[in-house]
C-alpha cells in the first residue's frame, strides 16, 4: 500500500488516497468544524483511530472562526476560513495522519466567497508551492444542469493549476446547512433530490478533461436529523451513475469519486451500501454538533452552581476548576471524538491510514 507524509495532503496525494478508499471499500468523515476546539478534536479522533479524515469549513463556520463581532461580514468569511486552514497545516502533522482541507456548500450567492479563497489560495501557492486548500465544495444544485456544469468548468480551470479538486452536486441535498438549502426540500417524494445518471455523465465528460473533481450525487440526502419516513435513501442510484460513465467510457470499477452528504443520522446499512459504489467521503455535522452540546451540557448540569456563583452561596467553596472555560470546552471535545470514533467504524476506514 502506497504510504504518505502526514499532514495536509493534495494533488496526487489526494488522489492516492481516494483510489485508496475505493479500492478498499471504506470513507472518510468529513467534519465541519467552527474553530480550534472543533479542529483539535477532529484531529485527535483521527489519531486516535488510525485513519485519515477530512476537516471542512462552511461559510458560516468560518465566519465564526474569524469572531463573531468581526464588523465585514464577508471578510470574515473569508480569513476566518483562511485562519483554519493554516491551523490545520501547521498542526496536522504532529498528529500523524493525512489530513484533506474542504471548504463545504458555496451556492450562487456565495461564489464570491469561493473565488476570494482561491485568489488566497493562489497566493500561497506562489509562496509555498503547495494549495492553501485541498478541495473547494461548488454547489449550484439548484439552479440549471448548465449554469451548474458551465461555472464548475470556469473554476476548475483556477484550481486545477494549484493542484487542486473541484467537489460539485448534482441534484439537491434536503435540509438547510448554514444558509444553504431549505428544510421545504424535505421528503421522500421530492424528485429533486435524486441525481439523474445522465447528469453524472454530462459532468464527467465536461469536467475530467480539465482537472480533478468529486460529485455529491444526491441519492435522498438530507442535512440534519429528521423523523423516520420523512428520508429515503436510493444509493443504488450511485450505483447506476458509476455504470453509466464506466460503460460509456470503458473504464474500471467505480471510475468517479463519489460523495455522500446528510451523514447525520443516516441509516447505517445505507451507508454500508453506499460505499461499494464508490463513496469514499461522507459529511458530518449535526450529530458532532449535537456530541459536542451534549458532554458540555452534561458537565454543567453536573455542577450548576458553578456556573451561577463563583463561589458557592450556601458551602463557600470556590468554583473557580469547575467553570474554567478549558474544562467545559474539554468534555465537548470529547463529545466529539467518541462520535467520530464510531463514524470512523461505520465508514470502515479505521486502522487505514496512508500516513507514514
Amino acid at each position: 500500500m502506497t504510504k504518505l507524509r502526514p499532514g495536509v495532503i493534495f494533488g496526487e496525494e489526494y488522489k492516492t488516497l481516494i483510489q485508496a478508499a475505493r479500492e478498499g471499500q471504506y470513507a472518510l468523515p468529513a467534519v465541519n468544524v467552527v474553530g480550534t476546539n472543533s479542529i483539535n478534536a477532529v484531529l485527535e479522533a483521527a489519531a486516535a483511530n488510525k485513519s485519515d479524515v477530512i476537516v471542512q469549513l462552511s461559510n458560516g463556520g468560518a465566519q465564526f472562526y474569524a469572531g463573531a463581532g468581526m464588523p465585514d461580514s464577508f471578510q470574515a468569511r473569508v480569513l476566518g476560513a483562511v485562519s483554519a486552514a493554516q491551523h490545520v497545516h501547521l498542526l496536522a502533522k504532529h498528529y500523524g495522519v493525512c489530513v484533506v482541507l474542504h471548504t463545504d456548500h458555496a451556492n450562487r450567492k456565495l461564489v464570491p466567497w469561493l473565488e476570494a479563497l482561491i485568489s488566497h489560495g493562489e497566493d500561497y501557492f506562489r509562496a509555498n508551492g503547495r494549495p492553501l486548500f485541498t478541495s473547494h465544495m461548488l454547489d449550484l444544485s439548484e439552479e440549471t444542469l448548465e449554469h451548474n456544469l458551465s461555472e464548475s468548468e470556469r473554476l476548475l480551470k483556477r484550481m486545477a493549476p494549484l493542484q487542486m479538486s473541484l467537489e460539485i452536486e448534482l441534484g439537491c441535498t434536503g435540509g438547510e446547512e448554514d444558509g444553504v438549502g431549505s428544510d421545504e426540500d424535505i421528503g421522500a417524494d421530492n424528485p429533486k433530490l435524486y441525481t439523474q445518471p445522465e447528469d453524472v455523465l454530462e459532468a464527467y465528460d465536461r469536467l475530467n478533461p480539465l482537472g480533478h473533481f468529486s460529485v455529491a450525487a444526491s441519492f435522498g440526502n438530507v442535512h440534519g436529523v429528521y423523523k423516520p419516513g420523512n428520508v429515503k435513501l436510493r444509493p443504488e442510484i450511485l450505483r447506476e451513475s458509476q455504470k453509466l460513465v464506466r460503460e460509456t467510457h470503458n473504464l474500471g470499477e467505480n471510475p468517479l469519486p463519489l460523495v455522500f452528504h446528510g451523514g447525520s443520522g443516516s441509516e447505517k446499512e445505507k451507508i454500508a451500501e453506499s460505499l461499494g459504489y464508490g463513496v469514499f467521503k461522507m459529511n458530518i455535522d449535526t450529530d458532532t454538533q449535537f456530541a459536542f452540546s451534549e458532554k458540555a451540557g452534561a458537565y454543567v448540569f453536573e455542577t450548576p452552581n458553578a456556573f451561577k456563583h463563583q463561589i458557592d452561596p450556601e458551602t463557600g467553596t470556590p468554583y473557580k476548576k469547575v467553570y474554567d472555560p478549558r474544562k467545559l470546552l474539554r468534555e465537548g471535545e470529547q463529545g466529539i471524538i467518541t462520535r467520530l470514533t464510531e463514524a470512523f467504524d461505520d465508514l470502515r476506514s479505521a486502522g487505514k491510514s496512508l500516513a507514514q
